[in-house]
């Protein structure tokens, strides 16, 4: 069974974008998808990036909107049209979310969209415990043992040790798919992750 090691960021709009198609994949091809929420910006600057920050308007303009316009309209996906209000708030609680419920066999997968999805289309704070409260209770989950779990010494060790093994695949940006140990940046590369899986199926 093929496995896809899956590092992101809650807030990440190209996670976002991709998925939809990401699951569609795993579906088709019966792949184990592990999720690995990680700290973006330490990652791509230990890859050698620019932080955020320090990148041009021309930039921002283009990687974070026009192509973001580009992609939502190709992938078929709502988006709102602006930078998230509160898209610099700590990723703390929302990335051990979703480690937390990995670790407890819940519906990962959902939850981990619904984030993104409530970040990207509702401009939700992702940050704030009430706003996930609503997300996990929402799929039928218990939201304040998720909760507590995710802000929990295990669950946090977790994402450092996901944000670590980030840095050791040199993955440099959000998302980052790695298929059975063969690296592919970008929701713009599942049609290639689809393309060798069907190989291997052939």
């Amino acid at each position: 069974m093929p496995t896809i090691e899956y590092f992101y960021s809650a807030h990440s709009a190209y996670a976002y974008l991709g998925g939809q198609k990401l699951a569609q994949i795993c579906a088709d091809y019966g792949c184990t998808l592990l999720h690995r929420p990680i700290y973006l910006s330490p990652v791509i600057e230990a890859a050698g990036s620019q932080p955020f920050a320090a990148r041009t308007k021309a930039h921002a303009d283009y990687f974070f909107g026009r192509e973001i316009e580009r992609w939502a309209e190709y992938r078929g996906v709502d988006m709102i049209d602006y930078r998230p209000t509160h898209h610099d708030n700590p990723l703390t609680l929302s990335n051990g979310l979703i480690i937390a419920a990995a670790e407890a066999g819940a519906p990962v997968d959902l939850l981990s969209y619904a984030i993104l999805k409530a970040h990207w289309v509702k401009d939700a704070d992702i940050a704030d415990a009430a706003t996930l409260a609503g997300l996990v209770t929402d799929l039928g989950l218990d939201a304040d043992s998720l909760l507590t779990a995710a802000l929990s010494a295990p669950i946090q060790a977790l994402h450092e040790q996901y944000t670590q093994e980030a840095m050791t695949h040199s993955v440099f940006g959000s998302p980052t798919y790695v298929l059975d140990g063969d690296m592919f940046y970008g929701q713009d590369r599942l049609e290639l992750i689809e393309h060798a899986l069907s190989k291997r199926s052939a």
